[in-house]
């Protein structure tokens, strides 16, 4: 009966406190939508690990702001610190690994655990910020400023309007190499852009969420929109939503049990991989018994 008198009040209470959940729950609507169609890139270009040195790179990038402003006195906004080395972990990435005598598996893993290990090694000289570093690595975007969400609204903006346009040649580029060549298309220009859009997308998604959600968010909705064998541009669109649906509705779950959101948002990602997963098993089982 306690229960039962309990949820109508958590739900007047968010209700009531709407304005102070608007701002986040517009940042992972965002957010998500937009990593989760740049997912379906990550994912069938096998640079899922990509995702994850990119975003572990954006967290370093905040600490060391934080470590400018507190140790050598100049200011630096945390999201031009994220942005700045999630573009130079893209830079790097994007570099010919046989070039510096390393394997692309190698360079990945460079990349990963030299960026997360040194976050945690900054973040332990600025321990008035510390919270801050954890929510960075982990996500505990309880609350999102109005700054953050403009700046995630105008990077997911231009970067969908940039892919809509180009979307014929990114895509013809990404998966046909080849005949991209052959048709004369600018293959190492639309491989740059499409980086440089995971690069920004990640971090400044990184400062306002976590790194750990946007990392499930550029992974695990593809992997759940692939389940389906959908068309390609049914694939995108199915990505873009589960991304939407695991930024918002993992935010939703964890204001009502208690639970931080980055790891609910990171876990329902996740669930939708399982649902996906059942939908295409009964699929072919109504296939075999018609």
């Amino acid at each position: 009966m306690e229960t039962m008198l309990a949820e109508p009040s958590k739900w007047q209470e968010f209700l009531a406190g709407f304005e102070l959940f608007r701002d986040p729950l517009l940042c992972a609507l965002i957010a998500g939508g937009v990593l989760g169609f740049l997912s379906v890139y990550v994912v069938l270009r096998r640079m899922v690990f990509v995702s994850a040195a990119v975003a572990q790179s954006a967290g370093l990038g905040v600490a060391l702001a934080f470590f400018a402003g507190i140790h050598l006195g100049f200011h630096v906004e945390p999201v031009l610190g994220a942005t700045a080395m999630a573009l130079a972990a893209t830079l790097l990435l994007m570099t010919e690994p046989t070039k510096l005598k390393l394997t692309r598996e190698s360079l990945l893993g460079l990349a990963y655990a030299l960026a997360g290990g040194a976050a945690i090694l900054v973040g332990d000289r600025i321990a008035q910020e510390a919270h801050d570093i954890q929510g960075i690595l982990f996500g505990t975007a309880v609350l999102v400023t109005p700054e953050q969400l403009h700046t995630v609204a105008i990077a997911g903006g231009l970067v969908m309007v940039i892919h809509l346009w180009w979307y014929r040649g990114i895509t013809f580029a990404s998966f046909d190499r080849i005949g991209a060549h052959v048709q004369g298309l600018p293959v190492r220009l639309l491989d740059g852009v499409l980086m440089v859009s995971i690069g920004v997308m990640v971090g400044v998604c990184a400062r306002a969420l976590g790194a750990l959600p946007v990392f499930a968010f550029s992974t695990l909705s593809a992997i759940a929109a692939l389940m389906l064998e959908l068309r390609l541009p049914a694939t995108f669109f199915v990505a873009t939503l589960a991304g939407a649906i695991s930024g918002v509705g993992g935010y939703l779950f964890a204001y009502f049990y208690d639970f931080p959101v980055g790891g609910s948002q990171t876990v329902l990602a996740g669930v939708l991989v399982a649902v996906a997963m059942a939908v295409r098993s009964l699929m072919r089982l109504v296939q075999r018994v018609a």
